[in-house]
């Protein structure tokens, strides 16, 4: 049920109206009667006004009043067209109607839409000046390459200006390919035109069957790498192709040196794979993968992307720290001191043959940080604390150097189950699986057990253990079996399982994880589930199991390495950031002696694209390991120059460039989207038009009524004044009834 009184417009509901007339009837019978009973009439007849007064406005409230303003249009009906023009415009694969070419041929979407923005058919919607036509651009494509990359389409918004801005809009035309990826889902603007009664037509550009394509959708390079050291970089191509296509991925650097490496995609498919790469020199290189244009590709512009690798000389401290002279200890032993790129020492807890002797081996733990932090990597085998081990606060100290130092730790469990012991200190939370303490010796195995490789250990580089990535399935198939492993139950959350138990599984967990990855703080955790490695040799001598854990003191060692020799040591993620991102820059500082800077700042001169440089101070972080904190935001693409270096000390600043690579979010060969454009229609109580029905939508829109005066509503009944003054107005009948002396 509604009623006006003048401006004021109201809504109840017939059940709520009733009660409110019968309220308004008692109370005022209430106030007569209170007002003949009072010996003070004056005051009463106040207070029972006020009573009543309240009252009326409660009541009010309840029939949900609006403050009613109509504006009455004083121009012509306008009818608004907007279109877009946005990179995904230019896309090639609008069919233009028949009345516009008898060949239907195919152009651009922008084409497409100017073709029917000059068409004569709009003309009967100005004629006779019954209404006036605006054209309106959005989403315009940026010419400034720095701004492109965070250019995008939003749908909603220049749909919702136009309602701002016309008070007299008759319709509205959108023409648009409807793919929006900025800004609020387009249904709410939709929405609003639906509240407003105005009809909003759309008009689709573009098939939404995707271009025949193949699209290198991203490289995910690492940004450093060891200098006569294969790396992995992985690459996403997405085939839109109808058949199967056989390419070839090449890589190449800036002075002509290439990889390549033939792959098969399957047809409507995103297809994820990698090329091995060997670095030849140190410094930046810019590289570039790409593969040729296939038979029937139509956009062959998306089928190279250029990035850039560091490459590092190598020098890996190692540190070996084990119990028990077991075969698995001699050769690791063996391997990392045959490495040219390994400078290993070794430390033996054994009651009989205490530390152990050579020219690898050290008397004992290092007890001091500045001992400890020189190491990049270390292995920890069938060792625990207590019994002339290790100390609670020795395990302390390696848990700083793994999450502030980027050192890596390498868990070698044994048969002894020492490792149970680790659980009481503080690199328990560093071991990335959880031990089933019933079995804490470990499970022999009867016969020789297979490890299985998972779907992430088939894609790492730390178990690329064959000469090709074809090969390496086969090597891990040949490898001779293990017959023991340590009682893992499961891996903890955050892991990377590498390598699985073959045949054993652990309750409901799975398979039984073995080789097993994380990340702690900056620094890499990996734990080996068995102990026998060194039967890898078994028909090719070292060749398998010197190649492994080469590759883990790499992997392990990788951040620290890029750093090496500097008193500084820069690390920063995300290693390759877009505009937009927010960097956080951690750095590791030293004293003249290496011992880690205690009393003093460090400062980083940051150097945008653009030739700009301001200064960052990095905080100092809660800790003893000189570890320094700070963030910036990168707002613009390309290389970004960080150098580094300690406050008031004449030591070179360490640098390194950061590169910023632009994602665009508008694409040309994207699919179009009418399903967006014809939900937008169907709620505002309009629809899509197919280009070659114009002549319909002409007609429809003419026939339109003229727009209804805008009607401008501000809700009463809720309205933080009305419940103010009605608080007032409820306090001050309190005071006055206490006045009048009434309780």
């Amino acid at each position: 049920m509604n009623f006006h009184l003048h401006h004021l417009h109201f809504s109840p509901t017939l059940p709520v109206l009733i009660t409110g007339l019968v309220a308004i009837v008692v109370v005022a019978l209430l106030c007569i009667i209170g007002y003949r009973r009072s010996p003070n009439k004056k005051r009463s007849a106040l207070l029972e006004s006020l009573r009543f007064f309240i009252t009326l406005i409660v009541v009010a409230m309840m029939w949900q009043p609006e403050w009613l303003t109509v504006i009455h249009p004083t121009t012509k009906p306008r009818i608004a067209i907007l279109w877009d023009d946005s990179k995904s415009m230019q896309t090639t694969d609008a069919e233009l109607p028949e009345m516009f070419s008898p060949k239907k041929e195919i152009v651009s979407r922008a084409e497409f839409t100017k073709k029917i923005l000059d068409s004569d058919l709009w003309n009967a919607l100005s004629a006779q000046g019954q209404n006036e036509l605006i054209t309106r651009a959005f989403s315009t494509h940026p010419e400034n390459t720095a701004l492109q990359a965070a250019a995008g389409t939003d749908l909603s918004t220049p749909l919702e200006e136009i309602l701002e801005q016309e008070t007299n809009l008759r319709a509205a035309i959108v023409i648009s390919d409807g793919d929006w990826n900025l800004g609020q889902p387009p249904v709410s603007a939709a929405q609003k035109f639906l509240l407003r009664k105005i009809p909003l037509f759309s008009i689709p550009a573009g098939s939404k069957v995707r271009l025949p394509d193949l699209d290198l959708l991203a490289v995910n390079a690492p940004t450093y790498g060891i200098v006569g050291e294969n790396l992995q970089i992985p690459f996403t191509i997405r085939s839109s192709l109808d058949r199967e296509v056989r390419t070839t991925v090449r890589v190449r650097d800036e002075g002509g040196r290439e990889r390549t490496k033939t792959i098969t995609l399957p047809p409507n498919k995103t297809t994820y794979d990698t090329i091995l790469w060997k670095l030849e020199k140190e410094g930046s290189s810019t590289m570039e993968l790409s593969f040729p244009t296939a038979q029937g590709e139509l956009v062959p512009s998306n089928n190279a992307r250029k990035f850039t690798i560091a490459g590092k000389p190598e020098k890996i401290r190692v540190l070996v720290v084990e119990s028990l002279p077991r075969w698995e200890y001699r050769f690791l032993r063996n391997a990392l001191s045959r490495d040219p790129g390994v400078e290993l020492s070794c430390l033996m807890f054994h009651p009989q043959l205490g530390i152990g002797g050579g020219p690898d081996y050290i008397e004992k733990f290092p007890d001091k940080i500045e001992d400890l932090a020189k190491y990049d990597v270390i292995f920890l085998g069938d060792v625990g604390i207590g019994n002339d081990q290790l100390t609670k606060e020795q395990c302390t100290l390696i848990r700083g150097l793994v999450e502030n130092q980027a050192s890596g730790l390498v868990f070698l469990p044994g048969p002894q189950g020492n490792q149970f012991s680790l659980l009481d200190t503080d690199l328990s939370d560093l071991l990335p699986v959880v031990l089933d303490s019933s079995k804490k010796t470990g499970i022999v195995e009867t016969s020789a057990s297979p490890l299985a490789l998972t779907s992430d250990g088939a894609s790492s580089l730390l178990t690329m253990l064959g000469d090709t990535e074809e090969d390496n399935p086969l090597v891990w198939r040949s490898l001779p079996g293990f017959y023991w492993h340590a009682p893992v139950e499961r891996a903890k959350a955050g892991t990377t399982v590498l390598a699985v138990h073959a045949n054993r599984s652990s309750g409901n967990y799975g398979r039984i994880p073995l080789i097993v990855t994380k990340t702690a703080g900056s620094g890499k955790i990996l734990h080996m589930g068995i102990d026998s490695a060194w039967r890898w040799r078994r028909g090719v001598e070292d060749k398998y199991h010197y190649r492994f854990w080469g590759q883990v003191a790499r992997w392990m060692s990788y951040q620290r390495n890029m750093a090496a020799g500097q008193r500084v040591r820069i690390f920063y993620t995300p290693e390759r950031p877009s505009p937009g991102d927010t960097v956080t820059l951690h750095a590791n500082a030293f004293d003249k002696n290496g011992a880690p800077l205690q009393d003093g700042k460090v400062s980083l001169a940051l150097t945008s694209p653009s030739g700009s440089t301001r200064m960052l101070d990095l905080g100092k972080d809660d800790n003893s390991w000189g570890s320094f904190t700070g963030r910036f935001t990168i707002d613009s693409p390309g290389a970004w120059k960080l150098s580094a270096g300690i406050v008031d000390d004449d030591t070179k600043p360490v640098e390194t460039t950061l590169l910023a690579q632009t994602v665009d979010l508008e694409k040309t060969g994207q699919p179009a989207r009418p399903e967006v454009l014809e939900e937008m229609s169907r709620i505002a109580r309009a629809r899509m038009i197919q280009p070659g029905a114009l002549p319909d939508l002409i007609k429809e829109i003419t026939a339109l009524p003229e727009p209804r005066p805008l009607e401008n509503r501000i809700p009463l009944w809720h309205h933080w004044a009305v419940i103010s003054t009605i608080i007032c107005l409820l306090a001050l009948f309190w005071i006055a009834r206490k006045f009048n002396g009434q309780f």
